[in-house]
Formats: structure tokens, sequence, C-alpha cells
């Protein structure tokens, strides 16, 4: 009976520790999106400036694609679209900004005028 108990604290402790380790390695990879999109978000708003209307890139390192970025003009503002990846997950973030907050941010500057259509 001892050893039947003993076996089976065994067994159970190898599988909850699997466990852990498994669910662990699935946090890594939601952190490593994350990380990701916050990458490709501060590439959108450096790259504003660009007179386009809309400007989509994807970015790459170790020739593995880490984000995919579009930056779109609209009402007094952008909207910055990104979406991490990381092995099979990704992470999707939605920023909006008006041209005020990024002319106070250094992100256009103070003599940009928005064209008509994106007021």
């Amino acid at each position: 009976m001892k050893k039947k108990y003993c076996l089976s604290l065994v067994v159970f402790a190898i599988v909850a520790s699997a466990l852990s380790y498994h669910f662990t390695m699935k946090d890594d990879d939601i952190e490593t999106a994350y990380l990701n999109a916050k990458k490709g978000v501060l590439w959108g708003l450096s790259n504003i400036r660009n007179k386009k209307s809309k400007l989509d890139n994807k970015l790459v390192s170790n020739d593995k694609l880490i984000a995919d970025v579009k930056v779109e003009k609209v009402v007094n503002g952008v909207r910055v679209i990104v979406t991490g990846y990381s092995e099979t997950t990704d992470v999707t973030i939605t920023t909006y900004r008006s041209f005020e907050t990024l002319v106070k941010d250094g992100y256009l500057d103070k003599s940009y005028v928005p064209a008509k259509d994106e007021e």
C-alpha cells in the first residue's frame, strides 16, 4: 500500500511539473508576441511623417516575421494596428493617437498641418 502511494505521488509530481512547464512556455510565447507588437507600434509611430494616408510594413528579425504594422490616418489622428508574432502565437494591438498628442510626444513636427482629408 505504501509503495503504491509513493509511486502515485511521484507520478503526480512528474505530471504536475510537466503541465507547469507547458503553460509557462505558452506564457513566454504570449509575452514575446506582445513585445514584438510593441516594437511594431514604435516603428509605426516613428514613421508617421510619411505623406501617405496608409502605411503597411512587415518587421522581420532572424528570418522570422515578428510584426505586421498598419498605420492609417483617420479623422484628427492616426490608427496603428500591429500584430506581433512568436512561434504560433499572435497578439494584436490597436492604438489611436490624435495629431496634437503626436506633436506633443515628438512624433510629428509642430509645423505639421494635416491635409483636408485627414481632419
